[in-house]
């Protein structure tokens, strides 16, 4: 029997007597859903892990070599706090760290930056000189533990304050191993916490990529990122679209210095969300292995097969996560994680079921990463390469996502690129339209998400909360000051006089912002003496 006669002869004979439950079946990227999935739908390009397009992935034997990396994202207060916090997680059998910074650190302020008045340490660890990034690292093996760090627009400065440390440690370079996710564009985009113009931006980013491939091989240079977007509002198919549309832009605008794709393609790096709707969240993470693939080898030309490997860290969705019920968070960020694993991804973190409340307590950053660990080692979800492969539905799926996410890279292109999309205010008016369709769909219930809109509880078993105080703000601003008046000023001050200079003759500023730190500029501080050429980005350029 053909799919057509099953459905007309068996499955509307019996939705005649027992109807379906919705009167359409789709996922969050309007794809619609059939009831059935069979040999008829296309399996298109399945081929085999490690082989081009790597849509089974990039490695043959995946997880039956080891594990992903388990990762925890983490930072608050102090450097002092957050260290002791890293700690507690590598002993717990966490395999590589994730650093969370405050808002002024993520702005390229000093905590004692009036703008900064009640955020220092709130939201991620505040870090404003060489002395705080030693302290944070303080007993951590940099030549064996990879550290990835959550920071975009003075992603330059936070990175080169590693470099310091290692220096100053005597770690060689070329053991230090992370990730800087300086991804500036999708602040733009969903994020907001951008500095400077878009165009300068993307120059520090060429900078990054060219330094690290000569000074730093084994760090990632940049991990660009649909999670954000996400998070802001985007279907599964526009994250997918809108970051590979980013991603275009940052090879472009290294390929136009004259870098060879091949040089630098190996050490970039994706970083996804996971969100509820199973299926869609696999057939996604194959879906960008194989996007990525094809753009590494068609349009950039790049002749390494590493070039073409999409490697990527994954998240949990933070979105997903309700005030209502917070227990309930453990079950969502299960689900979330066994599709990432199940995708294919290098490297993970599970949220916390309380972060809807707060930053996580101890307990439930435990609860987390034991989550990944009961995947790893319980359910043997790793023990085949891509077992969802050849299902019919995550094919089909598959298929789909590749195809309406080119047809958002396609469209990008026709405005002129990445760059030019965010200054027209392309890609927040397509996010925001999403994110209303689905605040309406929530109110109006065709979307349930228990605990909030249906199957309410009327009381709620109270969780602890993490608080911060003004305590950590109070000592970080004594100790920023303290730094001040104790470093050799006139040699912090010359540094960043001349990294402002490098600002303005087009030089690589790597190497600038490296001394400058080094010499005990601070992150206000050197952040301000590229301001002085670059300017400020300001919010309605963007939209």
């Amino acid at each position: 029997m053909k799919f057509d006669d099953w459905r007309k002869k068996i499955y509307e004979s019996l939705i005649r007597k027992m109807p379906e439950r919705r009167p359409a079946f789709q996922t969050s990227s309007g794809i619609p859903v059939e009831p059935l999935y069979s040999p008829e739908n296309p399996a298109a390009e399945l081929g085999f892990p490690g082989e081009f397009p790597y849509t089974r992935g990039i490695l043959a034997s995946l997880y039956r070599g080891k594990f992903w990396t388990m990762r925890q994202y983490a930072g608050f207060g102090t450097a002092a706090e957050s260290n002791a916090r890293y700690k507690y997680l590598l002993a717990q059998g966490q395999t590589g760290l994730s650093i969370a910074f405050d808002l002024p650190t993520q702005l390229g302020m000093d905590s004692d930056d009036e703008l900064a008045r009640g955020e220092v340490g709130k939201v991620g660890v505040a870090i404003d000189s060489i002395e705080d990034m030693d302290r944070l690292l303080d007993g951590i093996p940099l030549d064996r533990v990879s550290i990835s760090m959550t920071i975009n627009a003075p992603a330059a400065i936070l990175w080169a304050l590693v470099i310091a440390v290692a220096k100053r440690r005597k770690v060689p370079l070329a053991k230090l191993q992370g990730t800087i996710q300086n991804d500036v564009l999708k602040e733009y985009i969903a994020r907001g916490t951008y500095i400077f113009p878009p165009r300068p931006s993307l120059r520090v980013v060429t900078d990054i990529f060219e330094y690290g491939g000569r000074a730093v091989p084994n760090w990632n240079t940049i991990s660009i990122s649909g999670y954000h977007i996400r998070e802001a509002g985007a279907t599964a198919a526009q994250e997918l679209g809108l970051t590979f549309a980013n991603a275009v832009c940052y090879v472009e605008s290294a390929v136009g210095r004259g870098l060879d794709p091949d040089d630098f393609l190996p050490r970039v790096s994706f970083f996804w969300n996971a969100h509820n709707q199973f299926f869609e969240e696999i057939a996604k993470f194959r879906a960008a292995r194989r996007i990525w693939a094809k753009l590494s080898r068609d349009r950039f030309k790049a002749k390494n097969p590493r070039s073409w490997m999409h490697r990527f860290h994954t998240q949990t969705g933070g979105s997903t996560l309700t005030a209502e019920q917070p227990l309930n968070n453990v079950a969502r960020t299960t689900v979330q994680a066994l599709a990432a694993v199940l995708g294919g991804t290098q490297s993970l973190h599970t949220n916390s079921y309380d972060e809807a409340l707060g930053l996580p307590t101890e307990t439930a950053a435990t609860v987390a990463l034991r989550t990944q660990q009961i995947l790893a080692h319980e359910t043997k979800a790793g023990d085949t390469v891509d077992p969802m492969g050849g299902s019919y539905y995550i094919e089909s799926l598959t298929a789909r996502l590749e195809e309406d996410a080119m047809s958002i890279i396609r469209k990008i292109d026709k405005m002129g690129g990445a760059a030019a999309a965010i200054e027209a205010g392309y890609p927040q008016r397509e996010i925001q339209k999403s994110a209303y369709a689905a605040q309406v769909a929530l109110e109006k219930k065709e979307e349930i998400v228990v605990g909030v809109n249906e199957f309410r509880a009327r009381e709620t078993a109270a969780v602890p909360v993490m608080k911060i105080d003004e305590r950590p703000e109070r000592d970080q601003i004594r100790r920023i000051r303290a730094f001040r008046k104790k470093r050799k000023a006139a040699a912090a001050r010359a540094t960043c006089e001349r990294l402002t200079r490098a600002a303005e003759s087009g030089e690589n500023l790597m190497p600038f912002i490296v001394a400058a730190v080094e010499a005990g500029a601070t992150v206000g501080e050197t952040t301000l003496a590229l301001k002085k050429v670059f300017g400020e980005a300001r919010h309605e350029r963007t939209l």
